[in-house]
Formats: structure tokens, sequence, C-alpha cells
């Protein structure tokens, strides 16, 4: 992160040095002698996501969503945002699996997939640096389900699932699957699906025709359609399949974003969106190592799948006694600490 940092044994920067980082604003600054190289960070996160891999794999799934920071004070970027109520940032993640590529923060008075592309072109061409064969597939909610990215994904081999949302030309579309569902429900009085497809196309806003899946659902009181826009094909992927195992599947980025708030990323206090953004490099990077260490040094525990909060009360933030002699530095931890065994595991894991 700093400029000029060349030898890895020298001491790492302490919160001072950082807290300067996010005053640091220009490289002839003469009062503020560090840096923080953003684009660097950037490679950084999809770099430890292709160096988790000892070969390259035949497909990977790519997570992109928004989330709300709320703003309690005057900083740079404030805006009231209707859906959620309030003044905040609305930040921009990537993920694979449990893996963070790219974080951004961005205000809140503009379209949910604002700088989408971009970042999307950045992360995948990374990648293909590395795996120029392997199969890449978006998913994403309705918010991001834009001409602008679709059509770049069909113009570059990339795959999508994205939420469509549902309106009365759709709901026109699936008006015989709804019929059948409520009918359904009414003998069984339990919730009723039925999948189909079919081929549609906006009237003025995508450049083309798409395959769209959809969920016509009656449950308790009401219709509840559902829709989706794919380039996945259809003897590949059936309707019922690709919205149920692949698309609500998605519903795991939550948990990762959540992961993230656990680790403060939404502490966007600080004057400028600058220092918010650094603020959120700080807590990518924390949230990195922790799921390296949940990733290489708990499979097989049961804490493989625990959350970050969950690794750092139980195996990080303990208490212990600190000796420093001439020769050694001693750490005894108490004795009737409960997680021994596990911390031990987690240990000789790490070990090289």
């Amino acid at each position: 992160m700093m400029a000029g940092r060349k030898d890895p044994q020298e001491a790492l920067a302490g919160k001072s040095t950082l807290n300067r980082l996010e005053l640091s604003t220009k490289k002839d600054d003469r009062y503020k002698k560090i840096l923080c190289n953003e684009d660097a960070i950037d490679r950084l996160m999809v770099d430890v996501f292709l160096e988790s891999y000892s070969q390259g794999p035949d497909q990977v799934v790519l997570d992109l969503d928004s989330t709300d920071f709320a703003i309690h004070g005057r900083q740079q970027g404030r805006f009231f945002h209707g859906f959620y109520d309030h003044y905040c940032y609305l930040p921009l993640y990537f993920f694979c699996g449990t893996h963070l590529l790219g974080v951004r923060l961005r205000q809140s008075n503009i379209d949910g997939s604002a700088g989408a592309l971009e970042e999307i072109q950045r992360i995948i061409g990374q990648i293909r640096q590395s795996w120029p064969a392997v199969r890449i597939i978006l998913r994403a909610d309705s918010g991001f389900c834009r001409d602008p990215l679709m059509s770049w994904c069909e113009a570059n081999g990339v795959d999508f699932v994205f939420g469509l949302a549902r309106n009365s030309r759709l709901e026109n579309l699936l008006t015989p699957q709804l019929q059948q569902a409520a009918r359904e429900f009414a003998h069984t009085q339990q919730p009723a699906r039925i999948f189909t497809e079919f081929t549609y196309s906006t009237l003025d806003s995508w450049s083309r025709s798409r395959r769209v899946i959809a969920k016509a659902e009656h449950i308790e009181g009401k219709a509840n359609p559902r829709f989706v826009v794919t380039s996945l094909p259809a003897e590949q992927w059936q309707p019922q399949h690709l919205y149920e195992d692949f698309y609500c599947a998605r519903g795991d980025m939550e948990n990762r974003i959540k992961e993230q708030l656990s680790l403060f990323a939404d502490r966007v206090s600080a004057e400028t969106m600058r220092a918010n953004q650094l603020r959120m490099y700080f807590s990518a990077m924390a949230y990195i190592l922790v799921d390296g260490l949940r990733r290489l040094a708990l499979t097989g525990t049961d804490m493989a799948r625990a959350q970050v909060q969950t690794i750092r009360l139980r195996l990080l933030k303990i208490g212990a006694q600190l000796r420093i002699t001439v020769r050694r530095i001693w750490i005894s931890m108490a004795s009737s600490y409960p997680h021994q065994q596990l911390f031990q595991h987690a240990w000789a894991a790490l070990r090289p």
C-alpha cells in the first residue's frame, strides 16, 4: 500500500501511518510522504484469488451486488436514497464464492449498476491473463440487468444470469402459467410453482432479444412471479434447474457482504470519498486474510464454514500474556481457553 516500501522485513505501518494514508491526496505533497496505490490493491485482490488455485478451473461464477452504508455526517458524496430511506453510500462488491475480487465505493444518487461494467472488464481481463480458456458466468440481481453490460458479455464470451424486474408485458406472457399455479394452490393449499421460458426484448432499452426464465408461483393470498434473463443455453440449463439451483445460489453473497460489515467496512465517517474508499480497502484486506485462514487452516474442522466474525472472536481476539526477553518473545495463553485444539490445528496448518 505504501509507496517506496521494498524490504518485506521492514516494520509494518502503525495506526497513525495508516491514518495518514487517508489524508494523502497527491504525490508532490511535502507533508505526506506515503500514498495509497489503489490500482495495485485492486490487482492484488484478484491475484490472491488466482493464486488460491493450483491449476486453472474450467468455470468460475462471479457475483456482483451493491449494499448501503449509512452516512451520519456531511461527508463528500452525501445523498438520500429512497429505497434505503436514509443518507448513504452505495458500495459495489465482486465475489467468486468466498473470494473477494473487488470493492468500489459509490455515491447513492446513481443507477445500481453504475461502474459495474468498467470493474467487470478489469477483473475479467486480469483473470483471463492467467486462465485464457476459463468459462466465466456473471450472476446478479435485476439492478444489473442493463443492456451495455449484457451486450459486452455477449461480445466477449462471458455468460450471465441476471434478475429481470417484473412488468405488465412479462406478466401477460406468463398468464397461463400463473393461472395454472393459482388452480394448484386452490386445490392443495400449498405454494405452487411452474417454470417456463420464452424469448423477450424490451420496447427500446435492449439491443436484441434474449432468453428469459420465468417462475409462475402462487402463495397464500397472491401471485409471486419472478424472471431472470440469461445467455446460458437451454439444452444445458433447464428453467427450474437454472433458477432454483443456480440463480438462487447467489443469495450466499449476502453472507459475504455481511462479513464485510463485521470487519467495519461501513465505518465511512471520513470527510472524503477517497478516504472512505481506503477504509473499505482495509476491511477488504482483513476479510481476505481471515478468509485465507478459513480456507487454508480450518478445512475439516467445525469452523470450516464459520463466518469471519466467529473466527475473529474465537481464534484471534483472545487474551494472552506477552513477555519479551533478549532472545525470545513468549506468548502464554490461558489454560482455560476453550479452543486450544482448534488453535493448534490452525497454527500447524499454516506453518511453512
